[in-house]
């Protein structure tokens, strides 16, 4: 691979016999979502005990925990160690994981602007 593919931040870095460059392609929010069979997550911003709100949902609509606190590292750290400490496939799909995170972070920043309008996507 000549340098001219090389991203700047990665010029003076040793790379693999085999490093590439991959193109992301753009992601359709409804195409190429994947449902986690699994649970889905209900997220709150509370303004009252300034905090997050994380509900792990089954697909009978029964919400099975509410996890709270005030950064996304410890909510997911949280969900995911309790999820390993009791042996269960809450989260199969890594998208699922990843939108979690996204989603943590926005109401993050809500919270931390006051913003009540914040959404789940």
């Amino acid at each position: 691979m000549t340098d001219q593919k090389r991203p700047a931040w990665v010029k003076d870095k040793t790379v693999a016999e085999d490093f590439e460059v991959i193109e992301s392609k753009p992601y359709d929010d409804y195409r190429d979502h994947k449902n986690d069979d699994g649970c889905y997550t209900l997220i709150k911003v509370d303004f009252e005990f300034y905090e997050i709100q994380v509900a792990v949902c089954n697909y009978k609509h029964e919400i099975l925990k509410v996890f709270k606190g005030r950064r996304p590292q410890d909510i997911y750290n949280s969900i995911f160690e309790y999820e390993k400490q009791h042996n269960l496939n809450w989260f199969k799909e890594k998208q699922h994981i990843a939108y979690l995170g996204k989603e943590l972070k926005k109401a993050e920043i809500a919270l931390a602007l006051g913003n009540t309008g914040y959404y789940q996507e």
